[in-house]
């Protein structure tokens, strides 16, 4: 049943009114047809029943008691044809369909002083058996049975096509009031539905980001009021939409001028530390190590603000590429060597392989994602390079325990941490969200996930080069 019945809303009303309709139809007209019909073959066997006790008591008088068998003659032929009179041993008999008469019917004649009839069918026909005694009155008005019996046989074929006509008619009318219920199933699915659209279309825009998206309340139903429910659902979200989008423009614009503020104090206290390494030899221990504290803790916030920049551009989409043509190959060496980590990674990659790309944010991805790996995973860290006939893939991995799952969303979120208890790492937590940026201006992507053997694998995907990229064009990022 529920594979057969109409999914969508409209479809279900009108086959909810449909088949309300039938079935009333059908109620109704069983009724009406079997009530009339009813009264249709009793008023007729009435009818037949008084034709035929007219026609017997307008003879009774002129047959003698007891009747000969001209008696019994003359009264079968004032009944008509297909008639039986019984006397005793005498029968007087006319036409083929008396063989119908039934012993019950004569037996209820016999015990009885009245007309008595039967219906029955014979060959799809419906016939009426009419049977009556014929009573002796005395002159002081007792009558008693005289012993004669009368059987007549009358067809009903006629009262039968009525019967049909009358169903056919019912059947007719049941059609029309189906039509009509569809028409009016229609024309009520049309306006319940209408306003359902609306909301549906309105849901739409709003999911696609269109926060104005609204719909004009009609009438004062639940409709109604479920317009202005979503309305004001809408008008909160908008608000709450437009107030974290404040927010988060009041946050990259403080994040921006902060890192920007700080450029020039930290430039200063970088040439301090890079000077105050000079020195450190001269210095007691405890003095010593206090002094590779502040230079490492200096780098480190040099490090932090530089990536604030960079994510501040990617927010303000003033980032841009300087594409050249590379070798993807040399690239990835000339990352590695200039980080001393060519030692400490296994590269499979072809001889060469160009794509143009900018050259200085591949080494960012590059940088990030074997750094990563090499800080949270475990030996061996695996670089392989191949390209497919669209892209040029680049995979990382690392034979330590992987990401869980509940890291793997968040894995390129801002200063997502996977182990909260490393909060003094040598990364700024911005790592991966930056790379993963750089991808995206260039076209491309990376993913985050685990490999088969269970470490870490980091996918960067990016589009080939093509003859329709002028060289040294600039292209901003998207927003």
């Amino acid at each position: 049943m529920g594979r057969w019945w109409p999914r969508g809303l409209r479809p279900r009303l009108l086959a909810g009114f449909a088949l309300v309709t039938v079935l009333g139809s059908l109620a109704a007209t069983w009724a009406i047809t079997e009530s009339a019909g009813e009264a249709l073959v009793a008023s007729n066997q009435r009818r037949i029943s008084e034709t035929v006790s007219g026609q017997i008591g307008a003879v009774t008088h002129e047959v003698s008691h007891p009747p000969d068998q001209a008696a019994l003659d003359r009264l079968r032929d004032s009944v008509g044809t297909d008639t039986l009179v019984v006397f005793e041993d005498l029968r007087s008999v006319d036409g083929t369909e008396t063989d119908l008469i039934t012993d019950g019917l004569r037996e209820a004649v016999r015990a009885g002083d009245r007309v008595v009839t039967q219906r029955v069918v014979d060959a799809d026909r419906p016939w009426l058996l009419v049977g009556a005694p014929v009573m002796i009155t005395a002159p002081d008005g007792e009558r008693t049975p005289s012993g004669i019996e009368v059987y007549t046989v009358r067809d009903l074929s006629a009262v039968q096509e009525e019967v049909d006509a009358l169903v056919r008619a019912a059947a007719v009318a049941g059609a029309a009031v189906l039509l009509l219920a569809t028409l009016l199933a229609l024309f009520t699915a049309r306006g319940v539905l209408r306003p359902v659209r609306e909301l549906r279309d309105t849901a739409r825009r709003l999911a696609a980001g269109d926060l104005d998206a609204r719909t004009e309340p009609q009438g004062v139903d639940e409709l109604a009021e479920l317009t202005v429910t979503i309305n004001e659902m809408a008008e909160s979200v908008q608000g709450s939409m437009e107030s974290m989008e404040r927010m988060r423009a009041d946050a990259r614009r403080f994040a921006a001028d902060v890192s920007h503020e700080l450029r020039t104090p930290l430039s200063t206290l970088t040439a301090v530390t890079e000077v105050l390494a000079a020195s450190t030899e001269d210095m007691a221990e405890d003095a010593r190590e206090s002094a590779r504290m502040a230079i490492s803790e200096t780098q480190r916030l040099v490090r932090l603000v530089e990536d604030l920049m960079e994510v501040s551009r990617f927010d303000a989409g003033s980032a841009r590429l300087r594409e050249e043509e590379v070798d993807m190959v040399s690239a990835v060496r000339d990352t590695l060597r200039a980080r001393d980590r060519l030692d400490q990674v296994e590269i499979h990659a072809p001889e060469e392989l160009p794509v143009r790309v900018d050259r200085r944010r591949l080494d960012v991805i590059v940088a990030n994602l074997v750094g990563n790996a090499l800080r949270h995973g475990e030996p061996p860290v695996r670089v392989s390079v191949f390209a497919d006939r669209t892209h040029v893939n680049l995979v990382v991995t690392d034979g330590g325990p992987g990401l869980s799952e509940h890291v793997v969303p968040h894995v390129f979120d801002r200063f997502f941490k996977a182990d909260a208890a490393r909060t003094r790492t040598p990364g700024s937590g911005l790592g991966l969200a930056i790379a993963l940026e750089n991808a995206r201006l260039h076209d491309g992507d990376l993913t985050a996930g685990n490999g088969d053997d269970g470490g870490a694998r980091f996918v960067l995907r990016l589009p080939r080069a093509s003859g329709d990229i002028d060289p040294g064009r600039e292209r901003g990022v998207r927003g």
